[in-house]
């Protein structure tokens, strides 16, 4: 395997690896995140960069590859610990950014393409991003569930992706550093419990549940409500950011509650006490255009080698 260099970025906490030079076959972002997915030699580039000792099990990135066509600056195929997702928030505004800082694209709009369809972002002076996600909505309220700390109601929306959302409080925990093995385990469950339900209405390769977001509500202020969550995806990994797909799926809830009206504001906090603001734009018949805000800053850069001798290979996932 060639060498490969990485530009890595954080936003609101939670890692973002940028790669530029893997190509993947496709006539779109979609069709490419499926070749990633079958494609041996590819994944290895994704095990590499994820894997200890390279990486970590929180570690998240994307490889940039073309956009479907010239509506677009360019295309992502995301990808985690255990695989590639269908959409990343916290990914587009780190790509935003990196995007900017780059020269890549002058903004400050920024427009890509990812597996779940077309986001664009702005890009303010001081660095802060705003992306409009793809239509965003409920898909069904109030789904039992077992867990080892007993049954529970789900609510799943989709903001790109499909999750999960089920109040801390309702497993007995809090959306805190104390609880936070507590809660990816029940997050983690929930998520395989509830797996096949998410169906997405038109194309299979975005069906499947993609995470559970465990939220503490902590009321409503002038602007709107504020609520803290954890974000539990793939298989047991969790989001230090607020979850920007996860967001919008909060959003598309709230806003079908009535508790969140056009214009007004959700301020969403993570575990480690970072912020993204909320809001729905538009309704649509696909459901609602939403806005999420925050900002994502470079930490580094470095080059992975895998020396053909290591009997560690592309390396190992500890939890």
């Amino acid at each position: 395997m060639d060498d490969v260099s990485v530009v890595d970025y954080h936003t609101a906490g939670e890692p973002f690896r940028i790669v530029t030079s893997v190509e993947i076959p496709g006539a779109s972002v979609a069709d490419r995140r499926v070749t990633a997915q079958r494609s041996a030699a590819i994944d290895a580039v994704r095990q590499l960069l994820v894997n200890e000792p390279r990486g970590h099990a929180d570690m998240y990135g994307g490889f940039v590859v073309p956009a479907d066509d010239d509506g677009a600056d360019f295309g992502v195929v995301f990808w985690h610990k255990d695989g590639y997702s269908t959409a990343c928030g916290h990914g587009t505004i780190a790509l935003a950014t990196w995007a900017l800082d780059t020269g890549l694209v002058q903004g400050p709009e920024v427009t890509i393409d990812v597996p779940s369809g077309r986001v664009t972002a702005r890009v303010d002076a001081a660095r802060g991003v705003a992306f409009r996600n793809v239509p965003s909505y409920v898909l069904r309220r109030q789904v039992p569930v077992p867990t080892a700390r007993g049954d529970v109601l789900a609510d799943i929306s989709y903001g790109g992706a499909f999750y999960a959302s089920v109040p801390a409080s309702a497993l007995g925990l809090s959306v805190t550093p104390a609880c936070y093995t507590e809660l990816i385990a029940a997050g983690r469950s929930i998520k395989w419990a509830l797996d096949s339900s998410a169906v997405h209405p038109s194309d299979p390769r975005l069906s499947g549940l993609y995470g559970t977001i465990l939220y503490d509500d902590l009321g409503d202020g002038a602007d709107g409500p504020h609520q803290r969550n954890l974000a539990v995806f793939a298989d047991g990994e969790a989001d230090r950011s607020p979850c920007g797909s996860g967001t919008s799926a909060r959003l598309a809830l709230l806003h079908d509650e009535g508790r969140l009206r056009v214009g007004q504001t959700l301020r969403h906090d993570s575990i480690v006490g970072t912020t993204f603001l909320g809001r729905v734009v538009s309704q649509t018949p696909d459901g609602v255009i939403t806005e999420v805000t925050g900002s994502a800053y470079r930490t580094g850069t470095a080059t992975f080698s895998l020396d053909p001798r290591d009997p560690l290979g592309t390396g190992f996932t500890l939890r």
